[in-house]
């Protein structure tokens, strides 16, 4: 009776198992149209959910907030689900439409079972991905403050007073940009970085809620701006990626109009636009902007409030950093080094990036011999006119025109404005000083070694120059000197 027993129970679960199975496949048939209504409202249902939660998230990455992981994967599920879902729908109205004479019977019943069942799992997926749906009382979590990072800098001379002048000029409300401009290797980029060294050091010093720094360049690309800012005041993810560049503007007017920020930019070429960056510029108050460039011009056109030209650092500050970088060990190597040393730093004229590049290559110099051939090198890098000798700018401009370097123009006057657009071109580069004089300029010390240097270092012998301008001659240099050179300066001898 046992095993009977067993045997009927076992017959009545296969049984009740085949009829359920067949029930349920009959009904992929029969419901087709039903379950495709259920799927479209539970679609529906699940959209509407997400819609609430994507909607959160939006709020919350407005106030910087980070959206947690469990939340961004749920809703590209769901997104990823509902794009499966109504292509779904869509196949399966078609195939209802597909009916026999009659109105009575589907043209292949396989094809419709086929589609009902995918929307009876589909159905479930929709129902699972519903109980899955993350907390949505909570669906972000604060970011970290943004702290100021500190940059990478050596040890500076001279450079107290500047950032006196620029932290002063920060503390006035109606200063919002200030603009830093003067000579290549002056020191603008190392006063910069100070400014920004400045706040990660002593919180206190403003109260910015940013201090972003940007590296511009001479080859301007916004995208690389935008993405340097943002990673600052927000998180570079994926869906900052996507973006173009008015949405990524937006998104940094947004963030920004609300804080309280200073915009370090450094080595600017020319005008950036600020606001296609997405950067207010209405409250001057608590919206500062501090650039570097070699152009007064650009500091004009970028509407600087305050213009502070770096000026090249004193004598004892030169000497100081000169000292700094070639070493005591060199200095005091030999009795003479320490004079002749001293001749090498008033050569570089007080340019930070010169004596500290011209310190190091001398570093391994330890002979007087090899200090002499030194200053001999420098001081014979000359420029056709004397040493700070007043330069005329008309008679620059003839030269100009004798040298063929205005020969586009037949006529002599437009020339000639030429010829001035240049030479303010060159004033507001900091590569030509202006004078007391209107009609005078000067060219720096450095700036005329520079060009005299790459000329007799880097051309044939053919072109190189022999100058000897002011040099205090009584009688003509060697004939063996006069046979090489295209161009010859002994004036004011």
């Amino acid at each position: 009776m046992g095993n009977i027993c067993s045997i009927s129970i076992s017959i009545d679960h296969l049984i009740s198992s085949c009829w359920n199975r067949s029930t349920e496949q009959a009904n992929y048939l029969l419901k087709l149209t039903k379950n495709l209504s259920i799927l479209g409202t539970a679609c529906e249902t699940l959209r509407e959910l997400r819609d609430d939660m994507k909607r959160k998230v939006d709020i919350a990455e407005r106030e910087q907030m980070q959206p947690l992981s469990q939340v961004v994967g749920w809703l590209s599920r769901v997104e990823i689900l509902e794009s499966q879902v109504s292509q779904l729908i869509e196949d399966g109205t078609a195939e209802i439409d597909k009916k026999c004479v009659g109105d009575c019977c589907p043209t292949n019943c396989r094809s419709r079972y086929r589609l009902g069942k995918r929307v009876a799992r589909k159905l479930k997926e929709v129902e699972t991905l519903m109980t899955q749906a993350p907390p949505s009382d909570v669906v972000a979590e604060s970011l970290p403050s943004p702290g100021v990072g500190e940059r990478p800098s050596e040890a500076t001379v001279g450079m107290d007073s500047r950032l006196d002048m620029v932290r002063r000029s920060l503390d006035e409300e109606k200063v919002g940009i200030i603009g830093l401009y003067g000579l290549g290797g002056v020191g603008k980029t190392t006063l910069l970085t100070q400014i920004n060294n400045a706040f990660a050091k002593t919180c206190t010093l403003h109260d910015f809620d940013f201090v972003i720094w940007v590296t511009v360049s001479k080859t301007v690309n916004l995208g690389k701006i935008q993405d340097d800012i943002w990673k600052t005041i927000g998180f570079c993810n994926d869906k900052w990626k996507s973006k173009d560049g008015d949405e990524k503007a937006r998104s940094i007017w947004r963030v920004l109009s609300q804080k309280s920020f200073l915009l370090l930019l450094d080595d600017l070429w020319e005008r950036l636009n600020l606001p296609e960056l997405g950067v207010p510029l209405q409250n001057k108050r608590n919206h500062k902007i501090v650039l570097t460039t070699r152009s007064e011009g650009v500091c004009a056109e970028m509407e600087a409030d305050k213009k502070i030209k770096v000026e090249c650092v004193t004598w004892t500050e030169s000497w100081d950093l000169f000292r700094m970088k070639l070493g005591e060990d060199t200095l005091n190597f030999h009795s003479e080094i320490p004079r002749l040393a001293q001749a090498v730093a008033r050569q570089c004229c007080g340019l930070p990036l010169v004596l500290t590049t011209i310190a190091r290559a001398m570093a391994c110099k330890k002979t007087p011999q090899e200090w002499k051939y030194a200053i001999e090198v420098l001081q014979s890098s000359a420029s056709k006119f004397p040493e700070d000798c007043p330069i005329n700018k008309a008679r620059l401009i003839r030269r100009w025109i004798c040298e063929g370097y205005l020969c586009e123009f037949e006529d002599m006057k437009r020339a000639e404005n030429q010829g001035y657009n240049i030479i303010g071109t060159l004033i507001h580069a900091c590569l030509l000083e202006e004078t007391d004089v209107d009609y005078v300029v000067k060219l720096h010390d450095v700036i005329r070694d520079m060009a005299l240097w790459i000329v007799c270092e880097t051309v044939g012998v053919q072109d190189k120059f022999l100058v000897q301008a002011g040099c205090g001659l009584t009688e003509a240099p060697e004939v063996g000197r006069w046979m090489g050179p295209k161009r010859i300066s002994l004036m004011d001898n």
